[in-house]
């Protein structure tokens, strides 16, 4: 297969502290065509997103350590073109109102429905499903 025909996999940065989530959702995740770098540490989150370029990085709120306010300001100040979608099981509204006022671009709760996941991902990654929920397409928007 050609790569001229195939778009480029959106490249997602998984980042949340609960192994077993990150397994199931990155094994969902990657048979939609997204190809995901999962990472189970805020510390190896910033880590790997200065030794890689991401289309987009789904994080955690609630983490030990450094929680996922802490990494999305090290982003924002080192990334500032990666979008990132804060996710959370345990986050006050006030919390996830951080994370929006930080720089994310969308702060879910869990569980959410996949399809539903999926589509702000591909927003943030600036390509947008076609009408009938197939391939993404590039769009010139920036983010």
């Amino acid at each position: 297969m050609s790569n001229s025909t195939q778009p480029k996999p959106i490249e997602l940065l998984l980042v949340d502290d609960e192994v077993e989530f990150v397994r199931v959702l990155a094994k969902r995740l990657e048979k939609r065509g997204i190809s995901v770098t999962p990472i189970y540490s805020g510390s190896d989150a910033v880590h790997a997103f200065l030794n890689k370029d991401f289309d987009v990085m789904l994080l955690d709120l609630k983490m030990e350590f450094m929680d996922g306010i802490e990494v999305l300001k090290v982003a924002r100040e080192l990334r500032p073109e990666l979008p990132v979608i804060m996710i959370t099981g345990h986050g006050s509204v006030e919390e996830a109102q951080m994370g929006i006022e930080c720089g994310a671009v969308e702060c879910l709760p869990k569980p959410y429905e996949l399809d539903g996941l999926l589509r702000k991902i591909q927003e943030a990654a600036g390509r947008h499903p076609s009408a009938d929920g197939k391939e993404p397409t590039r769009d010139g928007h920036d983010g």
